[in-house]
């Protein structure tokens, strides 16, 4: 049964060791997602972590890695009886990873990556696959969404700046924020990928899983630290 969704950026300065305790910006988006994941842990018996990437995947639970790719060697799990090692695991992958043992280290986590291109409807099909096979199941499932927004709100952002930016960040933001799959499912994808928003295959999955579900929203951030739109926020789906 699916119960809750929550959501989270992907930036690996979420992680205190990459950033030697860092920048108050860092904090607050941590903190945040830090209190989502617990959302989740509280109000499911398992998650499924959906991100985007080069191409449609399902990464096992049994996998551990590390990010060490990105500054330290800090090991992560996808549960806490993982055996395999992968020096390569995605991004997305690693942040489940972190959150869970951060947060509920008892959990397993089931990744999907979206194939970043996937078309909406495409996407919207493999949302309604994953809900179905989260309600076939008798135990309780939690979604956790990672994506991130715009990478071009300020002349130092990772991708210079683009004035179109602030108006594609805060429609993705206000979506999140009162669950507007509508919005969601129609973003400008051409669009969206010029200012660097390339996690819209996630969140358009998102839409697929949870349908027309009442749902009780919460934002716990939004901003943009270091000239990057991040999100973080939690769907509890009412009974």
């Amino acid at each position: 049964m699916f119960r809750a969704v929550a959501l989270v950026p992907s930036p690996p300065l979420l992680v205190p060791e990459l950033t030697g305790g860092g920048a108050a910006e860092a904090s607050d988006v941590r903190a945040a997602s830090l209190e989502a994941a617990r959302f989740l842990a509280a109000a499911a018996d398992l998650w499924v972590a959906v991100g985007v990437g080069d191409r449609r995947s399902r990464i096992a639970p049994t996998l551990s890695g590390t990010f060490a790719g990105y500054g330290v060697d800090v090991a992560v799990a996808l549960s806490p009886r993982a055996s395999a090692s992968d020096p390569e695991l995605p991004l997305a992958a690693l942040i489940a990873g972190w959150l869970r043992g951060q947060t509920a280290p008892g959990i397993v986590v089931d990744v999907r990556l979206v194939e970043q291109t996937a078309e909406e409807t495409e996407c919207r099909r493999l949302g309604r696959e994953l809900r179905e096979e989260m309600d076939s199941d008798g135990r309780v499932w939690g979604l956790l969404v990672i994506g991130d927004g715009a990478t071009t709100l300020t002349e130092k952002a990772p991708g210079s700046f683009d004035s179109r930016a602030a108006h594609v960040q805060a429609q993705i933001d206000d979506a999140l924020a009162t669950a507007d799959l509508e919005t969601l499912a129609t973003l400008d994808r051409r669009l969206c990928h010029d200012v660097g928003a390339r996690s819209v295959a996630a969140w358009q999955t998102l839409a697929g899983v949870v349908g027309t579900d009442r749902l009780d929203t919460r934002t716990l951030y939004r901003g943009a630290p270091f000239g990057v739109g991040y999100f973080v926020g939690t769907w509890d789906v009412l009974r």
